[in-house]
């Protein structure tokens, strides 16, 4: 072998031979045409779909490749056929060349023969009994008489297979099929064996693997009791749960027999959960940008888990040219019952808006039934108590000035949601009302009770492919107190990228004229400086007020993971407790979005209707998630 010299061998042009050649060719499926036009049509779709011949688009190195693709596409057409019923089928094939005009493509023919389509005489179910008693039929499809179709046949078994753990029977099996045809009659007798098991109870629930948390807390995220007819809906359902906790790299919850019979003679089936426990610390970060409200950058570390079962540390910050912070939070997830959570906050915030300077200390505690991604809820709550101490800048008339003054707060918050919405982030359908009350009291001078409401609703629907309207309406108003007595960080505000568009953050409503802080004193002013240089010696400040009204439309247009949208924004702020409607400020503009998988990414750029001093020409909005 070592000695054997290979040598390449060359043709001449004249040696070459025709059959290596590259060629063009047609492609000429006949027969199907005796069947009925709607089966003619699925049949040559199908077979358009996987044929060799047609994924060539009419080019082969030669001729001896069409004649491969041929013969793989005559195989096809048979298996095609025998899938739609037609077992007896007889197909040839050819080459045509003789009575192709000179230089044009060959044709690769495919000649069919369907024969007759075969259909179900009989269908026989082979399983012992089961409860109910026609459980197996009522989930099994197939009909006497229609045609055999393998597709029809393959997803009527994959029923049953799913409806019999769906209605306790978690260790159903089914057998191979049997299809006995008859070429005389063109018909087949179909047998399907099935072997139920034991009609089964939900028995107890043990875990095992690396553990993030024990047996007791599975059965929390459980939505059935031991003892209930096992149902493998609830148990892709706890699955799911588990998976929603963030706490696994994998996690498996399969059935077991126990051979334990329950008095009705059913049997229990167990739960094996096995968990492979994840990396339970997260590092989050976001960042935004809204006029009036300036850039900010908020980060977070959290340890889901740091106090089993799902009892979480989230340490955050938060740091902007108008606000800086830092907080802990104690977060009990799923807390004695399903998607309901425990927060324990401890949080400082220093604030410097036009409206108010405060630095405050909150201590708070809440209780949440919420929605998430994967189970959104139709109806929400939460409730809790927070205690606050801030000292802000408020407005005191006698002094015509800001003076610092210290507040005690102590709050009750309760909160009711109803959602309809299609989604959490980026709904196109439905609707949705929040309603929040917080009875409050003031305890620096002695008790002041006082109650703050606010209603919000927004409703969203399609137009048509990617083309969304969305409006949305608040009211609030706050009941008791006389707006001197509030702490400015208390009273309502509007204006910013959660509220009214085109104006900046906390710009609307109630205003007071005092000296501007930047206006420099008169032995710093150069004579020879152009007065028109100089700032205004005044300016405008908000001081919010004890009512607030709201409204916002949207037309949303999405095209693949962009789109654009068009709003009007209207509302403002009174300072009586009722709103009066009057003096209502409108905000127009267009905005950008980039949807990823975790929200939509929002720039919005806006202008308020009929400008007043102060107020900025454009106003930019940068946030993740739409405005409403």
């Amino acid at each position: 072998m070592s000695g054997f010299e290979v040598e390449a061998v060359a043709f001449t042009e004249e040696d070459a031979d025709p059959e290596l050649e590259e060629v063009e060719y047609d492609i000429v499926l006949d027969g199907l045409e005796q069947l009925d036009r709607q089966a003619a049509s699925d049949l040559t779709d199908m077979f358009e779909d996987l044929s060799a011949l047609h994924d060539g688009d009419g080019e082969a190195a030669n001729v001896a490749q069409v004649a491969a693709r041929l013969g793989e596409d005559s195989v096809l057409i048979e298996r095609i056929l025998a899938a739609e019923g037609w077992y007896d089928a007889t197909v040839t094939t050819r080459i045509d060349r003789a009575d192709v005009p000179s230089g044009q493509p060959l044709r690769a023919v495919i000649e069919v023969t369907p024969g007759p389509r075969y259909s179900f005489a009989e269908i026989v179910i082979d399983s012992p009994p089961v409860e109910p008693p026609t459980l197996i039929r009522d989930n099994f499809a197939l009909r006497v008489g229609e045609p055999i179709v393998a597709e029809r046949v393959l997803a009527a078994e994959a029923q049953v297979a799913v409806a019999l753990p769906e209605n306790g029977y978690p260790f159903a099996e089914l057998g191979p099929r049997d299809i006995l045809l008859d070429p005389d009659t063109g018909e087949g007798v179909y047998t399907l064996p099935v072997a139920p098991g034991p009609r089964s109870l939900f028995g107890d629930i043990r875990t095992t693997g690396d553990l993030a948390f024990d047996a007791e807390h599975v059965e929390v995220l459980a939505r059935f009791e031991r003892g209930e007819l096992y149902d493998s809906r609830e148990v892709d359902d706890l699955r799911q749960a588990l998976v929603a906790t963030g706490l696994f790299n994998t996690i498996a919850v399969v059935p077991q027999p126990t051979g334990s019979a329950a008095e009705d003679g059913t049997h229990y089936a167990d739960l094996v959960v096995t968990q492979d426990a994840g990396p339970p610390r997260t590092i989050a970060g976001s960042a935004g940008y809204g006029t009036g409200q300036g850039p900010r950058v908020e980060a977070s570390w959290t340890h889901r888990n740091l106090f089993p079962p799902e009892g979480a540390l989230i340490v955050r910050g938060l740091a902007g040219t108008r606000e800086q912070g830092a907080g802990v939070t104690f977060r009990r997830s799923n807390w004695r019952q399903r998607d309901r959570a425990l927060l324990l906050v401890a949080e400082a915030l220093h604030s410097d808006f036009d409206a108010f300077e405060a630095y405050t200390g909150r201590l708070a505690a809440i209780v949440s039934y919420e929605s998430t991604p994967l189970w959104q809820k139709r109806l929400t709550y939460a409730y809790g108590l927070e205690l606050l101490a801030t000292n802000e800048e408020s407005f005191d008339p006698q002094l015509a000035d800001f003076k610092s003054r210290t507040y005690y707060i102590g709050a009750l918050n309760g909160q009711l949601g109803f959602d309809t919405t299609n989604d959490l982030l980026d709904p196109v359908e439905g609707f949705r009302v929040t309603a929040l009350v917080q009875p409050e009291a003031s305890v620096e001078d002695g008790f002041s009770p006082y109650v703050r409401a606010r209603l919000d609703a927004s409703a969203y629907l399609g137009l048509g492919g990617s083309l969304v309207f969305a409006t949305r309406a608040r009211l609030g108003t706050i009941q008791g107190i006389e707006r001197i007595d509030l702490a400015p960080s208390r009273r309502f505000y509007a204006g910013g990228g959660g509220s009214v568009r085109g104006f900046g953050y906390q710009e609307l409503g109630p205003k007071v004229e005092v000296p501007n802080p930047k206006y420099p004193e008169p032995d710093e002013i150069d004579p020879d400086d152009d007065p028109e240089d100089l700032p205004d010696p005044t300016v405008l400040r908000p001081i919010g007020g004890r009512s607030l009204v709201e409204a916002a439309a949207e037309v949303r247009y999405r095209f693949g993971n962009y789109g654009v949208v068009g709003f009007v924004d209207a509302g403002q702020v009174y300072e009586e407790t009722t709103p009066s409607f009057d003096d209502i400020r409108f905000g127009v503009g267009i905005g950008g979005r980039l949807y990823t998988n975790f929200g939509p990414l929002r720039v919005d750029v806006a202008t308020p209707i009929a400008r007043r001093r102060g107020e900025s020409r454009i106003t930019l909005y940068v946030s993740i998630g739409q405005a409403f």
